[in-house]
């Protein structure tokens, strides 16, 4: 009788214990990006398929998770505080790795027929800037290796891309010229370690 009990106890512990150890550890070294890859070994495959199928650079879909996320699976826009202490609503409904927002992350859901996609699996969200990059080309004419404009197309949406939102925002176009400066050094990086990477996806997975 005890046992019984012990053991019916047991499974939901087991699940609890594996649904919050899905997200992917933050790597310690998130400038270098083959220290990233060399950290996450699945990711590289990951990023790879996005390429392909989307035709964006890797280290540009890279660069725009470091600057939205820092590699956080769960990362989450800070709180507005109410009277200076009380933590109050966030400002928007993004989040995960993308940071993308509820109903761009739905329309993507809806565009590409994966239903189940998680905005904390890596694996997901970098498919989703993969597909965002190539609607902003589509849509607004943006190169996709672009990424100064791709991150400003990223940050204000299509529309307010095609508006010019940006333009008064100085703010804005200095975080983008941050973020084309990381995807150049993400670049370089890659071209010395891609070949052992590229090794490691045909020999393992």
């Amino acid at each position: 009788m005890n046992y019984r009990v012990c053991r019916i106890g047991v499974v939901p512990l087991i699940a609890i214990f594996l649904l919050t150890g899905c997200a992917a550890k933050q790597p310690q070294n998130i400038d270098d990006i083959c220290a990233v890859f060399d950290q996450q070994k699945t990711w590289y495959k990951a990023a790879g398929k996005s390429a392909r199928r989307w035709g964006a650079p890797i280290p540009v879909m890279l660069a725009i998770i470091h600057q939205e996320s820092s590699f956080k699976a769960k990362a989450k826009p800070p709180r507005k505080k109410i009277l200076w202490i009380i933590p109050g609503p966030r400002p928007a409904s993004a989040k995960g790795y993308a940071q993308a927002i509820d109903g761009t992350w739905n329309m993507y859901k809806k565009a590409t027929g994966r239903w189940a996609a998680d905005r904390n699996s890596f694996k997901d969200a970098v498919d989703f800037i993969g597909w965002y990059i190539d609607q902003s080309s589509k849509r607004n004419r943006i190169a996709k290796n672009d990424t100064y404009n791709l991150y400003l197309s990223y940050h204000e949406g299509h529309g307010g891309f095609a508006k010019g939102t940006y333009r008064n925002k100085q703010w804005l176009k200095n975080v983008a010229s941050k973020v084309a400066g990381r995807s150049n050094s993400y670049s370089q990086q890659l071209s010395k370690c891609e070949k052992k990477h590229k090794r490691r996806f045909f020999g393992l997975f």
